[in-house]
């Protein structure tokens, strides 16, 4: 029978019970008698060492792949859903101080290192006052998101602090090593 749209069937009959039987080649083996027949039998029925690596390597390509694309599979489950990804796409559109962050930790410890202790006053003082601004900004920024996620889903619950964290560490990381990668350029009106 031909189904509207599909292929017109195999192009053969379907093979009658006692011909496909008789097609076997001959009885199932018996099962392992000992736990030594049946490692065996599992290390020849597995693949080699090669075979095993290569399979891993394709695996955790397709997962790398698949994550920087954000794909909703390979995401782990603090990424996944239409929300999370208005959130990412809201903080991808513009930059932040608080991208400034690692850098910043870098002054930290170059304050530490460097011997003039009125250098390592001015650096500290730099380091303290940019830390207090990065937590203002990210604390308006998480209270702005969730907002928006809120007016943009009303029927989802989105709880306050969860999407505002998301979204402060979100900007908190450098632009070029957030992953899933960005979809939207800067600029641009999610």
């Amino acid at each position: 029978m031909r189904v509207a749209g599909g292929p017109a069937g195999k192009g053969r009959p379907t093979p009658k019970r006692r011909d496909a039987e008789g097609r076997r080649r001959g009885p199932a083996p018996p099962p392992p008698r000992t736990q030594r027949e049946a490692s065996k039998l599992a290390r020849a029925n597995r693949p080699d060492k090669e075979q095993r690596k290569e399979l891993r390597r394709r695996e955790s390509e397709q997962r790398r792949a698949g994550l920087a694309a954000g794909d909703e599979r390979y995401l782990p489950a603090r990424d996944r859903g239409p929300v999370r990804a208005y959130i990412r796409d809201v903080v991808d559109s513009r930059p932040h101080l608080l991208g400034l962050f690692m850098p910043l930790a870098l002054v930290v410890v170059a304050s530490v290192l460097v011997p003039v202790p009125a250098v390592q006053q001015y650096m500290s003082l730099f380091s303290m006052i940019m830390l207090i601004v990065m937590i203002a900004e990210g604390t308006y920024l998480g209270r702005t998101i969730t907002a928006k996620a809120r007016e943009r889903f009303p029927n989802e619950d989105i709880a306050g602090f969860p999407t505002g964290w998301y979204a402060f560490t979100r900007a908190s990381q450098p632009r070029r090593l957030r992953m899933p990668k960005p979809r939207v350029e800067r600029g641009e009106n999610p």
